[in-house]
């Protein structure tokens, strides 16, 4: 059975465009994708009856880590503080003593971190370790949001020496994978996948951040480069009342940064990203299927920063969950949905074939799902608990324990072939 899709849609019109970098197309493509797997004509089969149980398992996860049921929102910032010391705070009390700091500058770096650190959490492999000062041990997420930041502090973005704690497009595209390998601790012993497509990666990020001027607004007339932190004169300028839309954080991050996503669906000129092709969901725009996984990460990311800075973020609930190997691993592996070819999984599959893209959909489609019945066990509303504390407190973490109890390693239930910018 050929299972990729050929990448032959017809070109949208630019309000077609902009609907596809947006999360309503996202809800929308699942829902179809839901709906064609329901009548038979996708890849998978769905459980409905085990919908509920898959819920009391993220439910029960979110009790046992967080009893007060207080949880942030889902992104890198709890990553960096794992192992019982606040990195963070560190940072802060470093970043104190540059020379100009105030409130915008501290929000300029924090987004020069995390945005840094979000692009360079591919995927590991399943040897590579990272030790901290301290001598504790990291794997996977946590392991590299504690060597990025270890990379970040040490000033390895920064033009300025003087300066170290930013991130700008000079010193983005002098990285050198020689470099990441040395602040990532590889080694023969200790490899890590993808060192030679992160430098990269940074390369496109710094000549992006250099030549976008509509979103990168230079702020400081005395430093000759741009920074990622100028990200926040964009909204301080475009919601100068300090109330801002997730959405429109979202499609900032989506235009700002569509230039450095390799191998993609270009149209009008707009890199559409982390958006696919599936030849049986009808013409035009209806066969775009949108999932914008890392871009919603790196949103969810951003939103502590700014409310941080005094913004309020309106909308939350807008975006959707996150299409990614542990979200979608935990339907997977409790039987949610599987693939009516029981050999589908036993080869590793392309993040551009039918299979996997019906698989992000229908778990963007079930995080939904899972968060309504979750809410209304714990009594709360959607502004109370929305979808960003349910990714945080219960379905990512639920699909790591679950991957953990039936593999060795706890990788997920599929061996994808990444480039690294989708999982």
């Amino acid at each position: 059975m050929d299972l990729t899709s050929k990448p032959e849609p017809t070109a949208p019109s630019n309000d077609e465009i902009e609907y596809i970098l947006s999360p309503e197309a996202i809800r929308d493509r699942a829902l179809d994708i839901y709906n064609l797997t329901q009548k038979g004509d996708g890849l998978f089969e769905i459980k409905d009856e085990k919908l509920e149980e898959v819920a009391d398992y993220v439910l029960q996860v979110i009790r046992d880590r967080h009893p007060d049921i207080k949880i942030s929102y889902h992104s890198r910032w709890s990553h960096f503080n794992v192992g019982g010391r606040n990195r963070v705070n560190e940072v802060r009390e470093e970043a104190q003593r540059t020379p100009g700091m105030n409130d915008l500058e501290w929000a300029r770096m924090q987004f020069d971190l995390v945005v840094t650190s979000v692009l360079l959490d591919a995927g590991t492999g399943p040897s590579w370790r990272f030790k901290d000062i301290d001598g504790h041990i990291f794997a996977r997420s946590e392991g590299l949001a504690v060597a990025s930041l270890n990379m970040f502090t040490a000033g390895a973005f920064s033009s300025d020496k003087t300066r170290p704690l930013q991130a700008d497009s000079r010193a983005l595209t002098h990285i050198t994978e020689e470099k990441i390998k040395e602040s990532f601790q590889v080694s023969v012993s200790n490899p890590l996948s993808g060192t030679k497509g992160r430098a990269e990666l940074l390369h496109k990020l710094g000549k992006v951040v250099e030549n976008t001027p509509d979103y990168f607004l230079k702020a400081d007339t005395t430093f000759p480069f741009k920074r990622i932190g100028n990200l926040v004169d964009y909204f301080v300028k475009h919601r100068p009342n300090k109330k801002i839309e997730a959405v429109f954080i979202l499609k900032t991050v989506l235009k700002a940064l569509g230039g450095i996503w390799p191998g993609r669906i270009v149209m009008n000129d707009v890199n559409l990203g982390d958006t696919w092709y599936h030849d049986k969901l009808g013409t035009g725009v209806k066969s775009f299927v949108p999932l914008h996984k890392l871009s919603q990460w790196l949103t969810y990311s951003l939103l502590e920063p700014l409310e941080e800075f005094g913004f309020e973020i309106l909308d939350l609930n807008q975006l959707t969950g996150l299409a990614e190997y542990r979200n979608g691993g935990l339907f997977l592996d409790l039987g949610l949905f599987a693939p009516k070819d029981p050999n589908a999984f036993s080869k590793p599959v392309h993040e551009d074939s039918r299979l996997v893209i019906e698989w992000r959909s229908l778990t963007v489609y079930f995080l939904d799902e899972v968060a309504k019945i979750v809410r209304q066990k714990l009594g709360k509303s959607e502004q109370e608990f929305p979808l960003a504390k349910v990714l945080e407190g219960g379905t990512w973490w639920a699909g790591r324990k679950i991957a953990q109890a039936k593999r060795p390693g706890g990788g997920p239930p599929l061996d994808l072939i990444s480039d690294g910018t989708v999982f």
